[in-house]
């Protein structure tokens, strides 16, 4: 039985509040960055603080596209009509996300390059609900904290349920070849008694040792 690791984590955003988990899931995966830290990005982006949801809107006076803000002023993307598709926004935002980390091997100044295009910006600042004002990687950030800590500990649960359908159908197929095996043994050959006797032709050993004159 296989399961689909996009699907399996999917789950466990969902369970978490996440909006458009399954398109985030699939975009973090294709592109090998955790899809909770792609949810947070999400969340920053166009949830709010304290919210994990992101949302497919335009923002920033009219720039701003999509579930993760691609911006027009600076993205080709973000003028064409994939923009306002959750799940190619957060592939392309996913793919922005991946190479960025890659040419700073550091997730902060990765996060700051994201908002700003500088790696030590203090960017967009966010005041959270119990009043601490972030700096907008330090912000996605604890966005992340939150996201994981509703995640992993379903993980095992989430997991079980994702299989469930599969598990079911496999039953219900040996259920069913269950059902149509013959229900008798099969019949053996019939081997003989241990009694019964056996008859063997005598040799005449002696003949063989006997003088052969016509030699």
């Amino acid at each position: 039985m296989t399961i689909d690791p996009a699907s399996s984590t999917a789950v466990r955003l969902a369970a978490a509040g996440v909006a458009y988990a399954p398109e985030i899931a699939a975009a973090a995966r294709r592109h090998g960055i955790d899809p909770s830290l792609l949810a947070a990005v999400a969340a920053q982006e166009t949830g709010g603080p304290g919210a994990n949801a992101g949302r497919n809107v335009v923002g920033d006076g009219g720039h701003g596209h999509g579930l993760f803000q691609i911006d027009d002023r600076s993205h080709a993307f973000a003028e064409s009509q994939q923009a306002s598709d959750p799940a190619a926004n957060a592939d392309y935002a996913a793919g922005m996300l991946s190479s960025l980390m890659a040419r700073y091997g550091n997730l902060r100044q990765a996060l700051s390059a994201y908002n700003t295009g500088q790696p030590n910006a203090i960017g967009t600042q966010t005041r959270w609900p119990d009043g601490e004002r972030l700096a907008y990687a330090d912000s996605v950030l604890k966005h992340y904290d939150a996201i994981s800590a509703m995640t992993e500990p379903q993980s095992l649960l989430a997991s079980a349920q994702a299989e469930l359908p599969s598990l079911t159908a496999s039953l219900s197929t040996l259920s069913s070849a269950a059902a149509t095996a013959p229900t008798q043994p099969p019949t053996l050959p019939s081997l003989p008694s241990p009694d019964q006797t056996y008859h063997r032709q005598t040799t005449d050993y002696s003949a063989l040792f006997a003088d052969d004159d016509s030699q």
